[in-house]
């Protein structure tokens, strides 16, 4: 039985980080996801609180698939969705804190009856992009299921304007930034054009809680989120994106506000972060007070990660002596993994509490296991480690990742480098990059573009867009990126008048840095899809939207300006015939095409109809043409009666009154084309309307 209301207590149920959609075409992972997510929409209806916060990030993908986009819609509707009154009562501007096409808070709407209401931020994987700026939260707030606020129209002018709720005499204002590149961010603050809006009313009885979602921890001096710069009136901070579970309230004795951060609900790397058991809080505000309650979610996959030093191990560090050790460095790294195994099946059952004694064996889903082997061997020693991918596949069927159980790797030791030698980083860089599994793929191409010589493509530029076709799925980036970057280089050398080689080499290097002056400048801001130049090709027949993601976001898709052009020139010389059907395209190409462009010129008194057979004798063009002239002409006429509204031939026969119903271009009957007038005898019998039509079909 939930727990008894009281009128002046406002019930949050708090989680973030969902990732609905990660690992879904994989065939054991694929449903974990958004099967913890349904798990906590549900525990929100039993536990019947007032309202579901969400702090970003719950979709994977930027652009989630259709079974992504049904699972969390059935989810909200099942689960948000009722007769039950919602106590809380709505005291801002809808239009000032949604901007959405509807402004209103969705349990307001008389069309729809909300019991739960959901208020989402979004993250930095569901963020809105493209033309619009639209994001995945946009249609689930279209559709009365979500409540979206926090949005950033502009980067660089940034308003946090809250949605003033109130339930007794409890009020709470609730702040929302969305996900923004993290230097970005951090320009702005300390320009000073980060602007919060308060209540004007009675300020000191609001409980301001936050929803951000940044990083937490300083991966480099600009690359995250102090907690200082947020307003210290804050009461309490949810801090979204980062995955490792820190949900017990931590309290800033500088600012004096506490810091909630759930982790995520899905494990979506194999570091020890993720390894932490996933909860997520229910919060109670009770005037300027609240008391944090917190859930173990069940339906997680277990998940156990280990470290180990082999040289550091006894049963390991004799084997280093010994020659052909595979096979039992094999055996022993076996023997750990199945305790990992047994370990992570022991700590499932823990977490279903009472319900674990009805669990039979065969339910207990695949664990993740992750063994992380450091086989540096001692000196004089050698460990002959197995193929990672060969080794964890001996436990395909009893593990959920299948082909990364184990991961090896060993010291580096940092030795000179040839001056010659800038193709790689640092040996002090490799060798701590070997140790991080979950290496930012900016910092990942930082440190390897430092250490080579572009003289055409702006750095920075370049690890931006290699991260908007990473983290964002652009296709296109790395197109554009290049096509522009190119351009760009072509027109200042041309502009400047460049002849000699060193000249060029220097106005190349002037504009590359200025472009990455500009770049960082703006604080980085990321690359955004351009208009594509070319024309759209058809989508191939092997193309599924689903997996390969959209037709026109891939570069493919679209032709290069020669194949616009080489495309062209059939339809400017056939004009609207060459759109009528595709059987016709192999006469487009063919040598009688020119005779088509002379055609109108000679048939200027083809209204008459009579001399319609007189241009074909005329193109004495050798008798090997003898049998085309009837297929050419049959094209002219329809370029010729082929104004916008009519249809050729039907109308030629209905506007014909007391004349032949078809004209016959056959050379067995040259006057048949004359025009004539005919009697009702002659017409009488239905047989010979049908009678040309056959043979007009047969010419097509």
């Amino acid at each position: 039985m939930p727990p008894l209301r009281d009128a002046d207590t406002i019930r949050i149920l708090i989680a973030t980080d969902s990732h609905v959609g990660y690992c879904e075409r994989d065939p054991i992972r694929k449903d974990d996801s958004s099967r913890a997510f349904n798990e906590v929409m549900e525990l929100a209806k039993s536990e019947d609180v007032d309202m579901v916060l969400l702090a970003g990030d719950l979709f994977h993908d930027n652009k989630p698939s259709r079974k992504s986009m049904y699972q969390v819609m059935r989810s909200l509707r099942k689960n948000c969705l009722g007769d039950k009154p919602c106590e809380l009562e709505f005291l801002s501007d809808a239009s000032t804190v949604f901007e959405g096409a509807f402004n209103n808070v969705n349990y307001e709407d008389p069309d729809i009856n909300v019991a739960i209401p959901v208020f989402s931020i979004h993250g930095n994987h569901d963020d809105p992009t493209g033309d619009g700026h639209y994001c995945s939260l946009d249609l689930l707030q279209a559709s009365g299921l979500v409540n979206y606020f926090g949005r950033i129209p502009e980067t660089d002018k940034i308003e946090v304007k809250p949605v003033l709720l109130q339930k007794g005499n409890t009020k709470l204002a609730l702040f929302g930034l969305s996900s923004v590149r993290d230097e970005r961010l951090f320009r702005t603050f300390r320009d000073g054009k980060v602007k919060f809006f308060r209540p004007r009313m009675q300020q000191d009885d609001w409980f301001n809680l936050m929803a951000v979602h940044q990083n937490h921890t300083a991966h480099n001096e600009t690359g995250y989120l102090p907690e200082n710069v947020l307003p210290d009136y804050m009461d309490l901070v949810i801090w979204g994106h980062e995955h490792e579970c820190l949900i017990d309230p931590r309290l800033n004795p500088e600012t004096m506000f506490h810091v909630m951060q759930p982790g995520s609900s899905v494990a979506t790397s194999l570091i020890p972060a993720e390894a932490v058991p996933k909860h997520v809080a229910i919060v109670e505000v009770n005037g300027k007070n609240f008391e944090m309650k917190k859930h173990r979610l069940k339906t997680v996959r277990p998940f156990i990660y280990r470290e180990i030093v082999l040289a550091n191990e006894a049963r390991f560090k004799k084997l280093a002596k010994e020659k052909d050790n595979r096979t039992l460095l094999t055996a022993e790294l076996m023997t750990v993994v199945d305790e990992l195994i047994e370990e992570a099946k022991a700590e499932w059952l823990e977490s279903q509490g009472d319900g674990a004694e009805e669990v039979n064996e065969e339910d207990i889903p695949r664990p993740l296991i992750r063994l992380k082997v450091e086989a540096t061997a001692p000196e004089g020693g050698k460990f002959d480690t197995e193929n990672p991918q060969r080794f964890s596949n001996r436990f395909s069927d009893r593990v959920a990742n299948v082909n990364d159980v184990v991961t090896f790797y060993k010291k580096k030791v940092a030795t000179r480098r040839n001056k010659n030698d800038t193709d790689m980083p640092e040996e002090s860089v490799l060798a701590a990059m070997a140790g991080i599994d979950n290496m930012k793929v900016e910092k990942f191409v930082r440190e390897y573009l430092a250490a080579q010589s572009l003289k055409v493509l702006p750095q920075a530029l370049f690890g931006d867009a290699i991260k908007q076709f990473v983290d964002k799925q652009d296709h296109r980036a790395l197109d554009y990126f290049v096509r522009d970057s190119l351009a760009g280089q072509m027109k200042e050398l041309m502009s400047r008048g460049a002849d000699e080689e060193e000249d060029m080499d220097g106005i190349m290097e002037e504009h590359r840095v200025k472009m990455d002056d500009a770049f960082k400048a703006a604080g980085g801001v990321s690359t955004k899809p351009k208009k594509p130049r070319g024309k759209l090709l058809p989508r191939r027949r092997s193309w599924d939207s689903d997996v390969d993601g959209e037709w026109g976001d891939n570069a493919s898709a679209y032709g290069s300006l020669d194949e616009d052009d080489i495309r062209a020139k059939p339809v400017s010389r056939r004009g609207k015939a060459a759109v009528k059907g595709s059987d016709d395209d192999a006469s487009v190409v063919s040598a009688p095409a020119t005779k088509s462009r002379k055609a109108p010129a000679k048939k200027a008194p083809a209204k008459s109809r009579a001399p319609a057979k007189a241009p074909a004798k005329a193109t004495g063009r050798g008798k090997k043409k003898v049998a085309e002239p009837s297929d050419d002409e049959d094209d002219d006429l329809v370029m010729m009666d082929a104004p916008p509204p009519p249809k050729p031939q039907p109308k030629r026969a209905a506007a014909t009154k007391g004349r032949q119903s078809t004209i016959n271009f056959t050379q067995s009957q040259p006057k048949t084309s004359t025009a004539r007038e005919l009697s009702d005898d002659e017409i009488s019998d239905e047989d010979d309307a049908f009678e040309p039509a056959a043979s007009s079909s047969r010419r097509r």
